[in-house]
């Protein structure tokens, strides 16, 4: 059998009451589910539960241009004439290029000619 709700009043202040009005509005859920959903999220019989685990996928050690481009943070224009004037580690592959992540990585350490990460 399903407990009856118990009154909970609070006041809050503006910016807080606002995010949540907000939050209202985009979601569809009524204040009470929202407040309901955070109360069962954060507060567990062992109290308060702070942060969260974020999962996430394995990087791949062959990346393409964009992905090598992205993983140096700079522009894939850029990355790939660098590459074809032989200043990064990489190969083609017909036409498109390949990059290990261990080379580039490698090779923004500063390694030393005839050391896995230089541009031969």
């Amino acid at each position: 059998m399903k407990e009856p709700p118990t009154p909970l009043y609070v006041r809050l202040a503006a910016e807080q009451a606002r995010r949540l009005e907000e939050a209202v509005s985009v979601s569809g859920k009524s204040k009470r589910q929202i407040i309901e959903d955070a109360v069962r999220e954060h507060l567990t019989d062992k109290g308060l539960t702070v942060g969260r685990i974020a999962l996430s996928e394995e990087a791949p050690e062959i990346l393409t241009g964009p992905e090598a481009a992205a993983l140096l943070r700079v522009e894939e224009k850029d990355f790939l004439a660098a590459a074809k004037r032989g200043e990064l580690p990489g190969r083609t592959i017909g036409e498109e290029w390949r990059f290990s992540r261990a080379a580039l990585l490698a090779w923004m350490r500063g390694g030393r000619e005839g050391e896995p990460g230089t541009a031969t």
